[in-house]
């Protein structure tokens, strides 16, 4: 063995990956989860079970599902935090990095009270900047805040709350690192678009907006359904509420939306690329986000944005040039954006193609998790 090898041998380290449920494993923590061991760690996911983990777990991870649950309930979270307690002591890792405003929570303090040498969180948005009770985000804060205390590693996905965690002292070392998708996976495909057009029966010819999103209403989706009443175009929605999903409904929006059969319900997919290559407009109205992977996607794939002017998509759209953004929670300007792309081809071709040149510059995921791997000395 060489000097080389030796001293790669002589790093491995065991790492614990903990989120809150199976969809945000899935998505956007299993590609670390996988750069982590290409560097020769030993990677364990923690989360609370469900259908989605048959894919890390069929290519070789080992996941623990613990009772976590999406909510504020001491209770229940209570229960998460002394089983979390327990694995740690069990599985003696070297570094536990959280995710999630409460799983990382209790990922870090758990990991501070079983004696695990290194704390690594990953911010993918602060509760405290969401709408909601004052009761509710000023609770969210005085979590962020503790738990920042006894992090050595953290990391934002948004350059906007990386700020907001060192002006508030949550912690003065917070470092964004952004978000990143695949380019060869993410990509204009002719092929692609003309195979599922034909599989849903959709005119070569016709505007397709798509959303891609869990089905809750943070997402803009009463807004975006208004919208499009105003829009010469489908709409094609993709996704859907998960089990642990909290708030408002969505079904009766769409039952009365009026859209009849410009509109098309996808549910949840797994051929998101060949989806996306085969729309011409991407939407996500959002109330509030982190760095949105569903935008990188679109960009990637050469599709003009129209989202909302919040934190995660204002550092990813530029307004004009590569889509729109539009004041949340607002029907008319949202109409007029999609009206303006869906009525202009060529315009939605050079806003495409600016998009996918930003993505690729600044939201490749290979550059992003390199990054993310030498901020956590893995």
């Amino acid at each position: 063995m060489g000097a080389h090898e030796a001293g790669r041998e002589a790093a491995r380290v065991k790492i614990v990956e903990v989120t809150n449920v199976d969809f945000a494993l899935r998505h956007f923590i299993l590609p670390l989860m996988r750069g982590l061991r290409a560097r020769g760690h030993e990677v364990v996911g923690v989360c609370a079970e469900g259908p989605l983990l048959a894919v890390p777990r069929g290519e070789g991870f080992r996941v623990v599902s613990l009772p976590f649950a999406r909510s504020l309930n001491p209770i229940a979270q209570f229960r998460a935090f002394r089983a979390l307690v327990a694995l740690l002591r069990q599985e003696r890792p070297d570094m536990v990095h959280g995710h999630m405003p409460i799983s990382g929570f209790l990922a870090r303090i758990a990991a501070r009270v079983a004696g695990v040498p290194k704390v690594a969180y990953t911010c993918h948005g602060f509760l405290f900047n969401q709408p909601g009770p004052v009761l509710r985000r000023a609770v969210a804060f005085v979590m962020e805040f503790a738990a920042g205390q006894v992090t050595d590693v953290y990391m934002t996905v948004s350059s906007e709350e990386a700020a907001d965690a060192r002006r508030w002292r949550i912690n003065s070392r917070a470092t964004p690192i952004g978000n990143g998708r695949d380019p060869a996976l993410f990509r204009p495909d002719p092929t692609a678009r003309a195979r599922i057009r034909a599989e849903l029966g959709v005119a070569e010819d016709a505007v397709v907006v798509v959303a891609i999103s869990r089905l809750v209403r943070h997402k803009g989706f009463p807004e975006l359904l208004a919208a499009m009443a105003n829009v010469k175009a489908e709409l094609w929605v993709v996704g859907e509420r998960l089990p642990s999903d909290h708030g408002e409904d969505m079904e009766p929006y769409f039952a009365r939306c009026g859209l009849g059969p410009s509109l098309r319900r996808l549910g949840y997919r797994t051929d998101i690329p060949a989806i996306l290559a085969a729309c011409d407009i991407f939407t996500l109205p959002s109330h509030f986000e982190g760095l949105p992977m569903s935008i990188i996607e679109a960009m990637l794939t050469g599709l003009p944005v129209v989202s909302t002017d919040i934190r995660g998509p204002r550092e990813q759209i530029i307004d004009g040039e590569t889509g729109f953004l539009v004041p949340p929670a607002t029907v008319a300007p949202l109409a007029e954006a999609l009206g303006r792309l869906a009525a202009d081809a060529p315009l939605r071709a050079r806003m495409g193609e600016a998009g996918r040149a930003r993505a690729l510059a600044h939201f490749d995921e290979a550059a992003v998790l390199a990054h993310t791997l030498d901020l956590l000395g893995a």
